[in-house]
């Protein structure tokens, strides 16, 4: 598997001061079984799939409380919230779908904090050969190119924009499949639907292809932020699973899938 070209994947702090001065109370705690009514429910990125699920696993294994994950397009999911579904801390791929979640009344507005930088990513199924540049996806060779739909998946949004600023997107664009979300979208290349696929580095770096990384500047910046949801006992979990993925724990666990926070260089 090819490494991202911006470098070894380092130490990463991964949650804003304001996650980090929660304290980790029950989280302190270890307990191999979760408690009766010690469960919560996340509704999380499609590109946390890989690393929440490692996270969680950590969360319950020190706290005894339990972390159940519904993953996919952050902005399906925001409308979920904002209709009143049950989530008790909601994981975005987008600041702005937070903010809509905090707006919408179900969510606290205090509890928002960014907790990761997210990068996208030009990735090829395992034998090809690896694409080094946006610009190669005009060659012919790449009938179908897959991403997430731009219209409510941010890592869809953010290869539209690299597209866009490439000037590719008007000549790319009869080749285009839209995944419901990003984890679809590799799914697409990763089963022959598609030659290529601009997905998410997180979950690049546990498919079986190649990949090179999107420069940054190709597009708005990918901040994601994390919120609780509801009040009370659950809500009290959500935070401590929120301080647990801005622990030492959490992020050496959220480093193996690179992310970053903002402005924060790979050691």
């Amino acid at each position: 598997m090819s490494q991202p070209f911006w470098g070894s994947r380092g130490a990463v702090a991964l949650v804003s001061v304001a996650l980090g001065s929660v304290a980790l109370g029950s989280v302190a705690c270890v307990s191999k079984a979760p408690a009766e009514g010690s469960e919560i429910k996340v509704a999380a990125a499609a590109d946390l799939a890989r690393a929440f699920e490692d996270v969680g696993k950590a969360f319950q294994a020190k706290s005894g409380k339990k972390v159940t994950f519904t993953f996919g397009s952050t902005g399906l999911l925001a409308r979920q919230i904002t209709e009143g579904a049950p989530y008790d801390l909601f994981a975005a791929a987008n600041v702005s779908f937070a903010d809509d979640a905090v707006t919408s009344g179900h969510c606290q507005a205090e509890s928002k904090a960014i907790y990761a930088r997210g990068r996208i990513v030009i990735w090829t199924k395992k034998g090809t050969a690896r694409v080094t540049s946006l610009a190669e996806l005009a060659d012919p060779r790449f009938v179908k190119i897959s991403l997430a739909n731009p219209e409510h998946a941010p890592y869809g949004r953010a290869a539209r924009e690299a597209l866009q600023k490439a000037g590719l997107w008007d000549t790319l664009k009869p080749r285009l499949v839209f995944g419901e979300n990003v984890q679809q979208a590799l799914q697409f290349a990763d089963t022959g639907n598609a030659e290529a696929a601009l997905v998410a580095l997180s979950l690049a770096t546990v498919a079986d292809g190649e990949f090179t990384v999107v420069p940054e500047s190709e597009h708005a910046p990918l901040d994601q932020a994390l919120v609780v949801c509801g009040s009370g006992p659950r809500a009290a979990i959500a935070k401590d699973f929120a301080a647990f993925v801005g622990s030492a724990d959490g992020r050496a666990i959220m480093n193996r899938y690179g992310f970053l926070l903002p402005g924060e260089p790979v050691r």
